[in-house]
C-alpha cells in the first residue's frame, strides 16, 4: 500500500500543473457580442455634450449590459483525489482524476446604475470586480477512476468531487490570477469604448 501511495504522490505532482491562458476574448460568442454591441452603440448616436455629460440612453446601457458574462482569464487544472476506507481484512481505495477549467471574468449586468460618468475630458467606466463565472467548472465527462477497489456509493463520489473542486479553487483563484483577469477586463473594455468616446479618454476602474 505504501508503494501505491508513493506512486500516486509522484503522479499527482506531475498532473498538478496549471495552464494559465490569458485571453482577450476567450469565447467567440462573446467576441461576436462585443462587436455587435460596438456597432449598435455607434448606430445609436452616443454623444458627449459640451457640459461634460455623456449622452448614454437606457437602450445603449441595456445593450452593453446584455453582453452579460465576459471572460478574461481561463485556468486549466488537473487533480488526483484519493480516499481510503479501512476494513477488517483489507482496505478499500478509490483514486479519481478530475479535470477543470476555471473562468474568471465579469458580468456587465452586475454594474451599478451610474457606472458611466464624465469628468472634464475623461469618461470613467466602473466595472465589477472579476469573479469565478461558473462554479460547475469540473468536466465530469472527463472524470475517471484511475484505481478502485471495493464498492463506493454515489455519496462517496460526490464527496470526492467536492474535495476536487475545493482544491482547484484554492490553487487557481489566487490574487495573481485575479489581478491578471482584472487588468485584462479594464484594458479590453476601454479598447471597446474608446472609438465611441473619442476625443475624450476612457478610463475603466473597479
Amino acid at each position: 500500500m505504501a508503494g501505491i501511495i508513493k506512486f500516486f504522490g509522484k503522479l499527482n505532482n506531475g498532473l498538478n500543473r496549471l495552464t494559465v491562458i490569458t485571453v482577450a476574448i476567450a469565447v467567440i460568442a462573446v467576441a461576436g457580442a462585443v462587436i455587435w454591441s460596438l456597432h449598435a452603440l455607434r448606430n445609436s448616436g452616443l454623444s458627449i455634450g459640451s457640459d461634460g455629460t455623456i449622452d448614454c440612453t437606457p437602450t445603449i446601457v441595456d445593450r452593453l449590459q446584455n453582453i452579460g458574462q465576459w471572460e478574461f482569464l481561463a485556468i486549466s487544472d488537473e487533480e488526483i483525489i484519493d480516499t481510503i476506507r479501512t476494513g477488517f481484512f483489507s482496505d478499500d481505495e478509490l483514486v479519481r482524476i478530475y479535470y477543470g477549467t476555471l473562468r474568471l471574468g465579469i458580468d456587465l449586468r452586475d454594474c451599478s446604475e451610474e457606472w458611466i460618468r464624465t469628468e472634464k475630458d475623461t469618461i470613467y467606466v466602473t466595472i465589477p470586480e472579476v469573479r469565478l463565472l461558473d462554479y460547475n467548472f469540473i468536466d465530469e465527462a472527463k472524470t475517471r477512476s484511475f484505481f478502485e477497489t471495493g464498492k463506493w456509493s454515489n455519496a462517496d463520489r460526490k464527496a470526492m468531487y467536492e474535495k476536487a473542486r475545493d482544491i482547484m479553487m484554492k490553487r487557481c483563484l489566487t490574487k495573481e490570477n485575479t489581478d491578471i483577469a482584472q487588468a485584462n477586463a479594464q484594458e479590453q473594455i476601454a479598447r471597446m469604448l474608446q472609438p465611441i468616446a473619442a476625443p475624450k479618454t476612457v478610463k475603466v476602474i473597479k
